[in-house]
């Protein structure tokens, strides 16, 4: 593996891979080999808030692009393309090189290419947006490929032999320099070295030029950049290459004439805050521009940034870098990793769960799990089984469709199920909040909302659960194998549909001779009514003696009094308990 490979990392048996590209490979103190990498993210790892300003943001970029190839894809082709798009990030993180899986490609996203060559290639990957994972904010990649007529010229048709071409040349081009002109090569070296000459005599008379040239010869090599001599051959082109005229206007009546580039503008602590962002930012002149130099403007740092290139400053950097990239690893060999994922099911690793039933827990696991189709491809039969989600689910992925879960982070085929209830994920800090505001409500405690979003408690939808005939027939015939109350204190154990079946189906010629006895179903409400309006339910009159509060009651007055403490047993005393009240 080499540095700005796109690799496969895998940091959970269970989980897809990641999918970096690596930029350096450093050697630890231990002899290990770690790898800094930078970070690409799925769609199953942004929210679905993003997810649906992605695919607005792709829908908008289909409707400007005039080039876009249409295609019809299936539900399928979609569905899996969706897991070929990455999101770009500008985070990077060190992780262990043994850790790599295999190696990926990754390419900004083209509109001039169909999207199913993405499908077609194996391990591709496109991106077009970044992602900043401590914002959660989804931007456009600044690399973009303009491709229609708003951005690439028409070429006209070649003119036949002796053909004018009847275009107005003024509007399709400026003309700055005539090589047809009469001056000769020797008249117009010596009007450029004038020029030199009253650029150097003007950073003399100029104050600030003289503290960033103190010498002469600083100013004399100041004055002969480029930007003297093209204001030199632009003075010609304008006085129709007149020397004697555009020698006057080289010295005006104000002095002579001081041309200055970016590279003699900037001043030496500017020029090293200009080397520290380049080292930090590389050439995002925008990022530059905002933290470090905000008062210098993107045109003046680009113009900079290329008259850098071309002094000993930064032949000595790249000199300093290369010396610093020989001493670094440009490459790793990482052998196959051969080892069994802990997810493989075989007849000793099974994953019994207790099942309801009248066959043992065990048992009916292995049974379960034998007879279960691939949660992907549906298909029956595998050379390898790997357990895929909850435990308590039993999904079971086939080989192929396993290696595609682990490279594109999904299924091969669209389910109405939710993939990332199925997948086993690490339980975040908002499920410990929903957690602890269900047990505050379970135990009758206040909730208070903080106004934090996690601690408002989200309602549930309200449901109807439908029962079926043959289920109601099921209750009364499978009493043996369904036990209902032993079912409704254990709800999270699923129950043995097959089992049930089998015993049904098994006891089904028994009944068809003698049918079972349905109860009656309830009589509707409006008969009901109508009963009671009939029969109307009369009600006693009870007579109830209010006491008065100037006689006290007859109770209270032959009660006894019993200042005894009250037992266990009883508001009585303890004579009545051993029987010695006579």
């Amino acid at each position: 593996f080499f540095l700005a490979d796109y690799v496969y990392f895998e940091n959970s048996s269970s989980n897809p891979y990641l999918i970096r590209r690596i930029e350096e490979l450093n050697k630890t103190a231990n002899g290990n080999v770690e790898a800094k990498v930078v970070c690409f993210y799925r769609r199953r790892d942004i929210s679905n808030s993003l997810i649906m300003l992605a695919d607005k943001h792709a829908k908008e970029v289909e409707e400007e692009s005039e080039t876009t190839i249409e295609v019809d894809l299936t539900d399928k082709q979609k569905h899996q393309l969706k897991h070929r798009e990455l999101f770009l990030s500008r985070q990077y993180e060190s992780l262990p090189a043994t850790h790599i899986r295999g190696k990926c490609s990754v390419a900004l996203l083209n509109e001039t290419e169909s999207v199913l060559s993405y499908l077609e290639k194996e391990d591709a990957f496109f991106y077009s947006l970044v992602y900043d994972p401590s914002l959660k904010t989804l931007l456009a990649d600044k690399g973009e490929i303009r491709v229609g007529p708003r951005y690439q010229a028409d070429v006209p048709d070649m003119l036949v032999e002796g053909e004018l071409d009847d275009r107005e040349q003024a509007k399709l081009e400026v003309k700055v320099w005539d090589p047809d002109s009469p001056l000769t090569d020797r008249q117009i070296d010596q009007f450029l070295v004038v020029a030199r000459a009253v650029g150097t005599f003007a950073r003399a008379l100029d104050c600030s030029s003289s503290v960033r040239q103190p010498s002469l010869h600083m100013s004399a090599a100041a004055a002969s950049r480029d930007i003297t001599l093209f204001h030199a051959m632009d003075t010609l082109h304008k006085h129709n290459y007149d020397l004697s005229s555009a020698i006057s206007v080289l010295v005006p009546l104000g002095g002579p004439v001081l041309c200055r580039d970016e590279m003699e503008e900037w001043s030496a602590s500017e020029a090293s805050l200009f080397e520290e962002a380049l080292e930090k930012y590389g050439k995002d002149f925008n990022d530059i521009r905002q933290d470090f130099l905000p008062w210098k403007s993107l045109t003046s740092i680009i113009e900079y940034y290329y008259m850098w290139k071309t002094t000993d400053r930064y032949v000595q950097q790249k000199r300093l870098k290369a010396a610093e990239a020989e001493s670094k690893l440009k490459q790793v060999y990482i052998p196959t990793y051969n080892k069994p994922n802990p997810n493989q099911i075989s007849s000793n690793n099974g994953k019994p769960a207790a099942v309801n039933g009248a066959m043992g827990a065990s048992y009916q696991a292995q049974a379960t799990v034998i007879g279960r189709a691939c949660e992907s491809c549906y298909t029956p039969q595998s050379h390898q089984w790997y357990s895929w989600g909850p435990p308590n689910m039993q999904c079971r992925l086939c080989a192929s469709c396993w290696i595609y879960w682990k490279k594109y982070g999904g299924l091969k085929m669209p389910t109405q199920t939710d993939e990332d209830k199925l997948s086993s994920s690490q339980p975040t800090e908002e499920s410990h909040v929903r957690t602890h505001l269900s047990r505050q409500a379970t135990q009758g405690t206040p909730v208070r909302n903080t106004g934090s979003p996690k601690s408002a408690v989200k309602t549930r939808q309200a449901f109807f659960l439908h029962t079926t005939c043959w289920t109601k027939l099921a209750r009364q015939v499978c009493k043996n194998t369904l036990r209902l109350r032993q079912a409704a204190r254990r709800p999270f154990v699923p129950i043995n549909c097959a089992a049930i079946k089998a015993e049904y189906a098994d006891r089904h010629c028994e009944l068809a001779g003698n049918p079972l006895k349905i109860k009656s179903t309830r009589k509707p409400l409006s008969c009901i009514i109508g009963y009671l309006e009939i029969h109307p339910a009369v009600k006693p009159n009870v007579i109830r003696s209010t006491p008065s509060l100037q006689s006290p009651s007859a109770k209270r007055l032959l009660a006894p009094s019993n200042h005894s403490s009250l037992s266990i047993l009883g508001k009585r005393n303890y004579s009545h308990h051993n029987g010695l009240d006579g």
